[in-house]
């Protein structure tokens, strides 16, 4: 072992790295990025679930009940319900993850403790939301009432809707499918135009008349097909094994894994744009895995978020898969109930396969 040589073995490297900008930037970037990104964003302290209020008391104690649980800022309570109908609909939209319902004798439940005088029903598709209104629960309405009162803490009830057994495979399942397939559909395609580069089939497609657009495109299709294939193996493993309920429709589900596909595709197309080899193409797909599997609210609580991480997760498609998944899957949603995610998503395609598209250049440089 000459020392010699082995340091000048390490001073070469070193340039070469300084040289190859992108991967000395993640070198840096990935780690500061991500610690302040989830330092902040990964937080289980579940705050501001979008909720409703179906007061059917509506008497003044009843009232105060509720400004006492907004102070709490579980719950932000954006609506004011009339009819259960009512509460049904914004469930199944997903525009709301909790519901506090009174019932019409909530006075006289709260002084004979026969019945529980308070209901809050859950949407038991998300877990996290479960959590947090477990510790609504576990306060003592009576003294948010009367901080006086000698009489014993009345209960409250819970119902889980869409998974009224608390199931962790109802939840996790459903997610899973956008895991799988963003770790698979991005990393694919992410290596696509730079294994032609590094391979020299490049220099064959310069000489034909196919155009960049059609080169991206090209590249994307044969990958949805494999897509649609492990959305029906998670769908088919998780029904046969853990009993996963499919309450919506199979074409809106695969219509929805479908879009959600091309994104994916779109992403790993434009990251294959940015990186010069395989291996920067690699790294850069990994970067791109954790926010999206963080930030969508598949690990962790998506209301319990900065609204900065908030932002940031409304831009990966992910996030809207899985309140499509989840929505159709779980919830029996349509498309049409849940179009804000459809269309973000289409934007997210446009975007992406449009830049992707404008930085392929047929030429080697």
């Amino acid at each position: 072992m000459n020392l010699r040589r082995l340091w000048a073995i390490v001073i070469k490297e070193l340039r070469q790295l300084r040289r190859d900008k992108l991967t000395f930037a993640m070198i840096v970037g990935i780690p500061t990025m991500q610690l302040l990104l989830f330092g902040y964003a990964i937080n289980m302290d579940i705050r501001n679930l979008p909720a409703a209020v179906l007061d059917q008391a509506r008497t003044a104690q009843s009232r105060e009940l509720v400004a006492e649980l907004a102070q709490t800022r579980v719950l932000d309570f954006g609506y004011r319900l009339r009819t259960p109908q009512d509460l049904d609909a914004l469930l199944r939209t997903g525009a709301i993850s909790a519901a506090l319902v009174i019932p019409p004798d909530f006075e006289r439940r709260l002084i004979e403790h026969d019945r529980p005088p308070l209901q809050i029903v859950v949407d038991g598709s998300d877990q996290t939301v479960q959590q947090a209104v477990r510790q609504l629960a576990a306060l003592p309405l009576q003294a948010l009432l009367d901080p006086a009162a000698a009489s014993p803490p009345a209960n409250v009830e819970i119902v889980n809707f869409y998974n009224p057994g608390r199931r962790a495979p109802v939840n996790t399942v459903p997610g899973l499918i956008g895991v799988i397939l963003t770790m698979t559909m991005v990393l694919f395609t992410a290596m696509a135009l730079v294994r032609e580069r590094e391979r020299g089939n490049l220099e064959f497609l310069i000489a034909t008349p196919v155009s960049p657009a059609e080169l991206t495109v090209g590249k994307v299709l044969p990958f949805v097909g494999i897509g649609l294939l492990q959305v029906t193996l998670v769908l088919a493993l998780g029904v046969a094994i853990f009993h996963v309920p499919i309450r919506g429709s199979l074409v809106d589900v695969y219509l929805a894994s479908l879009i959600f596909i091309i994104a994916s595709l779109a992403l790993g197309v434009f990251l294959s744009t940015l990186a010069k080899s395989q291996f920067q193409a690699m790294q850069l797909a990994f970067f791109t895995f954790l926010p999206q599997i963080l930030l969508s609210g598949f690990m962790f609580p998506y209301a319990g978020m900065p609204w900065p991480a908030q932002w940031l997760a409304e831009i990966f498609p992910m996030t809207h898969f899985m309140r499509l998944i989840r929505g159709i899957a779980l919830r029996a949603a349509t498309l049409a109930d849940l179009w804000p995610e459809l269309a973000a998503l289409g934007v997210f395609i446009v975007v992406m396969l449009g830049i992707a598209i404008a930085r392929t250049r047929k030429r080697l440089d």
